[in-house]
């Protein structure tokens, strides 16, 4: 199905030159969109040293980094005014009819779904992470995403488990026609990651059943359960002599795995790497037969996909979305227990032992399953929607937002008043005919070739 060419702005905190999933969904999802026909760019924060300003990326991804500085874990703070000038300059110079803003934790997305209504610029929301309701600050995150998401036009999931999750912290329910119950807005769908699998193909050579490789990329931070990693790695090691362990990636739960490995003496059983860049993670993934991740929380897990498709088998936690991702002959799962995480490590050991496991049948299947084409087709499916859809005004979009409660409801809507106002005022100040619209886009092959 051929739908209509649209401009597209990707906005979120997340983007390279940082590594990571939401970095690696936007770039795939917006190359594989500008190949669809649709024109794309991103705009995000920059990036010190002088990662600030215009840049393109191949295959002719137009970048704006906006001289905002990063806080904490490379995103922005929070301030709703700011950002609008450099927002309805770059939208209006780039003619955008659609803004897909992606993270909860990107200021720029929220704040973009915010201002883009006064342009006319429909809004799209992908949500890519699990999120609690208890402590400080997921109350506090909660409440900003669901004003955020009060009225944005579509909202994306990366899993039916993510889908749950953010429903109902980001408020995406109405009432039914009989007004006999609550249920969700049907502008909420889901669409998995996926990945390049000719990026993650197995080793040529078969890897040695002699000695078993478990590998572990992961952030070491205690969301990603690496407290299990450490208690669990020297059982395995003195219960399977021929089990080894590679470990990928930084963080604050570093020092725990020294110290474990230094009071263990297993520094000839535990390789820790540091920090793996994203190009030479299929080298890390096929030196080992199993991977494991120990993620207290994980919406989807395109670790978990990348280590599969390069003929792993995998043991997991079973958290959030993980179960979805695949079948259960290529994958064990454990209760994030430290018990339960041993049996299911003892089982990998003894089916990759046996031979029962089949690499290359393993990347045909990962193959089959997740490719960015498919993805971006049902992207484009949402966007489609959207774009048909009726916009709301500035009334229905105050009276949305008070419904965010006695206490939030009148902050958020004396935010959107304000943000209308400062909209109004920047109209004057720098009237649009005043602007340097952009003519010509690259062609993404024209683009490729000059590169070259």
């Amino acid at each position: 199905m051929k739908h209509e060419p649209l401009a597209i702005a990707m906005i979120s905190d997340f983007f390279h030159p940082n590594v990571g999933g939401v970095e690696n969904h936007i770039f795939m999802l917006s190359a594989n969109l500008i190949r669809r026909g649709h024109k794309v760019i991103v705009i995000t924060h920059s990036h010190p040293p002088d990662r600030v300003g215009v840049r393109w990326l191949l295959p002719g991804l137009k970048v704006y980094y906006i001289p905002f500085p990063a806080i904490a874990s490379s995103a922005t703070l929070p301030n709703y005014f700011t950002f609008l000038p450099y927002f309805r300059v770059i939208i209006a110079r780039e003619h955008i009819h659609l803004i897909h803003a992606h993270a909860s934790l990107s200021s720029l997305g929220q704040e973009a779904i915010l201002h883009a209504h006064h342009l006319g610029v429909r809004t799209v929301f992908t949500d890519h992470s699990l999120f609690g309701f208890e402590d400080a600050a997921s109350i506090l995150t909660n409440k900003l995403l669901a004003a955020a998401l009060k009225n944005v036009d579509a909202v994306i999931c990366v899993s039916h488990t993510g889908r749950e999750n953010t429903v109902l912290r980001g408020q995406l329910f109405e009432m039914s026609e009989d007004s006999s119950a609550l249920v969700v807005r049907p502008n909420v769908y889901v669409i998995p990651n996926a990945l390049v699998a000719e990026q993650f193909t197995p080793a040529t050579k078969p890897v040695s059943s002699e000695t078993i490789y478990i590998v572990v990329l992961s952030r070491l931070a205690y969301r990603k359960g690496i407290d299990l990693l450490v208690a669990t790695a020297p059982r395995i090691c003195s219960a399977f002599p021929n089990v080894n362990f590679i470990v990928g990636g930084d963080g604050p739960k570093l020092n725990d795995l020294l110290q474990v490995r230094e009071r263990h003496l297993l520094q000839d059983r535990i390789e820790l790497l540091g920090p793996v860049r994203h190009r030479d993670v299929r080298d890390v993934l096929v030196r080992g037969s199993i991977f494991l991740n120990t993620s207290l929380t994980e919406s989807f897990g395109i670790a978990i996909l990348e280590a599969a498709c390069a003929g792993l088998y995998v043991v997991s936690t079973r958290v959030g979305g993980v179960p979805e991702i695949l079948p259960h002959d290529m994958i064990s799962f454990a209760k994030p227990e430290e018990d339960d995480l041993i049996r299911a490590l003892s089982e990998a050991v003894a089916i990759v032992s046996k031979g029962q496991h089949d690499p290359i049948e393993a990347h045909q299947k990962v193959k089959n399953f997740y490719n960015w084409g498919e993805v971006a087709e049902r992207t484009e499916i949402v966007y489609d929607a959207v774009v048909k859809s009726e916009q709301k005004d500035l009334w229905t979009r105050m009276q949305r937002t008070m419904e965010l409660g006695p206490f939030a409801g009148p902050i958020y809507t004396i935010i959107l008043v304000v943000d209308c106002l400062f909209f109004l005022f920047l109209e004057w100040l720098m009237p649009r005919h005043d602007l340097d619209f952009v003519q010509m886009h690259w062609e993404h092959h024209n683009f490729r070739h000059v590169v070259q």
